[in-house]
């Protein structure tokens, strides 16, 4: 039995950035319940060097929406870095799914060996076939900052768990 492109990608991309969502929700109702301006969980971050709470959501976000438009070959929806709240960054990981959602495994599959030019900055690229930019790159990144954002929280005392991470099985 072989997986495909499409199969390797979306389905485990959404379900990521739900479980993302629901940690979210975790985050929320801790903040509500021990009286934590949320705000504070949105900015805490791991080590003064990395990226708060809030930007490893928007990250989560670009990095699926981006990346499966350019496996996709089409244009990913822009989305602006204002989210400051639980609802709004909750918000966004729905509105990222939505998007991934509209992909059909006809503009994902067959794209493994397709050339994929990723800017990085003004004078530098990335290239990556298919295969290696969602095996090598997408999902690394999304379960990275899936990860660090879990961990945010976790360190901050809410009640998350590796059930919360994986999300409970089908």
């Amino acid at each position: 039995m072989s997986i495909s492109m499409y199969q390797a990608s979306i389905p485990p991309v959404i379900r990521s950035l739900n479980n993302l969502a629901n940690i979210l929700e975790k985050g929320a109702a801790h903040a509500e319940v021990k009286k934590i301006d949320p705000t504070v969980l949105i900015n805490t971050r791991l080590y003064p060097d990395m990226l708060p709470l809030g930007k490893q959501v928007q990250i989560a976000s670009d990095i699926t929406r981006r990346g499966a438009a350019r496996l996709a070959g089409v244009e990913a929806p822009a989305m602006e870095d204002f989210e400051t709240t639980f609802p709004e960054l909750i918000d966004r990981l729905k509105k990222t799914i939505s998007y991934l959602e509209t992909l059909t495994p006809e503009q994902i599959d067959g794209t493994e060996a397709k050339e994929i030019i990723l800017p990085i900055g003004k004078d530098f690229s990335m290239t990556f076939d298919g295969m290696s930019y969602l095996i090598y790159f997408i999902l690394p990144n999304l379960y990275f900052h899936v990860t660090t954002a879990y961990n945010i929280l976790r360190h901050s005392g809410v009640e998350v768990g590796k059930i919360d991470f994986l999300g409970k099985p089908k």
